[in-house]
């Protein structure tokens, strides 16, 4: 091809009137190994049964290159098949419209236009059809036609020595490098083909948008809308006082048709100002009796204005013991309940906090989150944990007194969405009130962090509000973003992990 100035290349559906020329080039591509090539009558009856499926590339009006397959029920076939169980003795009678798997049965690029990255092009469209079509996948059986140079080798080390580049094999190392993984090795699969010893790899390539199909209508939202209140320590006279101002930040989120409302850590603090002539243990034990009120007041809030309200923190009393929690109050009514992990050594020395225990994800009409409380968040374990059962939003409650505290909360938080590919959203409260020991001055700036690939912002920033400035931050993030990164990120830092090395568990103390 190097003489050869390409004017044109097109993906053109297969027809009947294609018969001759690609009769040519299947046995020109396989060199007449196999002694086999598609008849005249097959061609139709693809091009009948499914036309999507059969497609041809032509260069300058010359067949180049062809991908063949079908839509089977995976379900139907037997994991020890062969080519011939496949296509059924050429009638095409495991073909399922209703099917949930795309079975490729012919791929190839004629010798001549090889090195063009043709066949990429093929399964790029594979792929396209598998996520038009939500279809779980595409698998078809892969020949190893180098196999019969290493024979000394089982199927299954020849696969490891190719996947490790010990040894080159043009087919594997082509499906490998497009996202398809090995699932089994298929003996006796393809009559003839010596150069494989007749196996076969059965490849697989999983479509992350495929969807299960549900009589029930989908609530789960792909843009999901996040609100976060940068709140103002403010004197407030009552707890109504207090209330009136959750209400109009809940009311100004809900108004830009915000899915979550996130508050600060200890956003009710004010309220201790009224017990300041108390030891501070003493004091926020007074705090903790409006705890209760105020979660009722808030799952209120969430059903009225339809957005799930996670409420920050507050103290509270459990058989006289003082822990720092928060409530999750989804805007169905329903209530979710979660406690700081790690107490701060200050909040153990001036106040008694005590350490809680509960750590889960949640699930929302908006994706699966997590909720660490401030210095949770510089705790990596924490999260993993919660990535591991699939969280795709973090949401951090903080609260600092100077930059320094600040700095580790965002910098920690930014590194948590980078290494469980998630997104991380941090809010803090700004401002002082004097007249509320060892909770005087404030620092922060919200905001909102993504992983650090191509679809996203290449500082990790999605969005951030204004330093010490009391104000709502509103940004939009796209759950399906993650599941593309999951799979096709530069880097995959959750399936990378060497869990044969480490691994991160969980302590039951239950019992």
């Amino acid at each position: 091809m190097e003489d050869h100035k390409i004017e044109n290349i097109e993906l053109k559906y297969l027809t009947v009137d294609d018969f001759e020329e690609l009769k040519s080039a299947t046995l020109e591509s396989y060199g007449g190994v196999l002694d086999s090539f598609w008849k005249k009558d097959h061609i139709a009856r693809l091009t009948t049964i499914f036309p999507k499926g059969q497609v041809v590339i032509k260069i300058d009006g010359k067949l180049a290159g062809c991908a063949l397959s079908l839509v089977v029920d995976y379900d139907l076939i037997d994991d020890e098949h062969t080519y011939a169980d496949i296509i059924k003795g050429d009638s095409f009678k495991n073909h399922d419209p209703d099917g949930d798997v795309l079975y490729g049965i012919d791929v190839f690029i004629k010798p001549e236009y090889r090195g063009l990255r043709l066949g990429r092009r093929l399964y790029d469209y594979r792929k396209e059809i598998c996520e038009n079509l939500n279809l779980k996948g595409i698998v078809f059986g892969g020949r190893m036609p180098n196999y019969h140079k290493h024979k000394e080798f089982t199927p299954k080390e020849y696969i490891e020595k190719v996947k490790r580049k010990e040894i080159h094999d043009p087919v594997l190392n082509f499906q490998i490098s497009n996202d398809f993984h090995p699932v089994r090795v298929l003996k006796g699969y393809l009559e003839g083909d010596t150069a494989s010893n007749e196996y076969a790899v059965l490849m697989e390539w999983d479509n992350i948008y495929y969807t299960k199909k549900s009589k029930k209508a989908s609530t789960i939202k792909t843009v999901v809308r996040l609100g976060l209140i940068q709140w103002q320590m403010r004197t407030y006279n009552s707890l109504e006082e207090l209330m009136q101002q959750v209400e109009y930040f809940v009311d100004s989120v809900a108004a830009y048709r915000s899915d979550f409302a996130l508050f600060p850590e200890f956003f009710n603090a004010p309220l201790m100002a009224k017990y300041n002539h108390l030891h501070e243990p003493d004091a926020i034990r007074e705090l903790a009796k409006y705890t209760k009120v105020i979660v009722e007041k808030m799952q209120q809030l969430s059903i009225s204005y339809n957005i799930n309200i996670i409420t920050g923190s507050m103290p509270e009393l459990i058989e006289d013991k003082l822990f720092n929690v928060g409530y999750l109050c989804r805007r169905d009514g329903s209530l979710e309940r979660y406690e700081k992990i790690h107490v701060t050594p200050d909040e153990a020395k001036v106040w008694g906090m005590q350490r809680g225990n509960k750590l889960q994800t949640f699930e929302t009409d908006a994706g699966k989150i997590g909720i660490l409380i401030c210095y949770d968040s510089e705790f990596p374990e924490l999260s993993r944990l919660l990535a591991d059962e699939g969280m795709d939003i973090l949401f951090v409650p903080f609260l600092t007194d100077t930059q320094n505290g600040y700095s580790r909360v965002r910098l920690c938080a930014q590194a948590r969405a980078i290494e469980n590919e998630c997104y991380v959203a941090i809010a803090g409260s700004v401002g002082n009130l004097p007249n509320v020991n060892n909770m005087d001055i404030q620092y922060a700036q919200s905001a909102v962090f993504t992983p650090c690939d191509f679809s996203f912002p290449s500082n990790g920033i999605k969005a951030e509000a204004t330093t010490n400035t009391e104000m709502i931050l509103v940004a939009d993030v796209d759950l399906s973003l993650l599941r593309e990164l999951h799979s096709f990120g530069a880097v995959k830092n959750l399936k990378d992990r060497r869990k044969d090395f480490y691994n991160v568990v969980r302590i039951d103390n239950s019992k």
